[in-house]
């Protein structure tokens, strides 16, 4: 403590504004806490408790897109098992078609109709495979095999999906060149044919589904993870803003009595004038 009586240097206010200054930096601190939320607004207030939240937030928005891709893969999958849904009514059609014609119950005439008919279910499989596609990736034509889902933030989560079944026409052994039905044998022959694409697609909506309901497990595991990321983040970053609130207060005091107490130190050495006066 210095003595009142040399003035040269005001060492209690000089104590005074020191304290003052260190209130009022607090005190912005904790303003600045108040107007954005978060406990840490820059590394040199907390750089190990910087580097852990952003790490964790990078992490909570790398699972975020991760949680749209698997949307995207469903709505991929999706698509595909509506496609050969559809097919799979054309052919329980033809299927339908092809029993009448293997009966010796019907004539030339009978058996042209049917067989313009089947045409037609083959020219919209074709139609169908040609014209299912996600993003302008075909999906049913065979073309679609090994392709990587990212499911996951880090390099190592992802989900291979092949849909390497051709389902054109041709490829299930019912276009137009293949489905005879000029006799019943004839049409026997082609309802094995039909018969065995049948199969082909219902196994094909099986792994489909299968996938899909894979996705459906990993949206849940995403979205819990997204929100203990999240969690985990707000415990490092975000303020406290009761508590900062109440701090904020006691700091205004502090601060109005800092002051008081610097406008009292620089009064003080005014006594020593009372020293020249007779």
């Amino acid at each position: 403590m210095s003595t009142m009586t040399r003035i040269a240097t005001n060492v209690n206010a000089l104590k005074s504004l020191d304290a003052l200054n260190r209130v009022n930096a607090d005190l912005s601190t904790r303003q600045l806490r108040l107007a954005t939320g978060q406990r840490i607004n820059s590394a040199k207030e907390d750089s190990a408790g910087w580097v852990i939240g952003k790490g964790l937030d990078a992490r909570s928005k790398g699972l975020a897109q991760a949680l749209n891709n698997v949307g995207d893969a469903q709505s991929l999958l999706g698509v595909a098992e509506g496609s050969l849904q559809s097919i799979l009514d054309i052919l329980t059609t033809m299927k339908v078609k092809v029993t009448q014609a293997a009966s010796d119950t019907l004539g030339v005439n009978e058996r042209n109709a049917i067989k313009s008919q089947l045409n037609d279910f083959a020219a919209e499989i074709d139609a169908i495979v040609t014209g299912c596609s996600f993003n302008g990736i075909k999906l049913l034509d065979g073309s679609f095999s090994n392709k990587a889902f990212q499911i996951g933030s880090e390099t190592t989560d992802t989900m291979t999906v092949s849909m390497s079944q051709n389902n054109s026409a041709a490829s299930l052994s019912v276009d137009s060149a293949t489905m005879t039905v000029d006799s019943a044998a004839a049409a026997s022959v082609s309802l094995s044919k039909v018969n065995a694409a049948i199969a082909t697609i219902n196994s094909g909506i099986g792994a489909v589904g299968s996938l899909a309901a894979r996705l459906d497990f990993k949206t849940q595991a995403l979205s819990s993870m997204i929100s203990n990321t999240e969690a985990a983040k707000s415990q490092v970053l975000d303020a406290d803003l009761a508590q900062e609130q109440l701090a904020a207060v006691k700091l205004q005091i502090l601060q109005q009595t800092a002051t008081a107490a610097l406008a009292q130190a620089n009064s003080a050495p005014q006594s020593v004038m009372q020293l020249f006066k007779g």
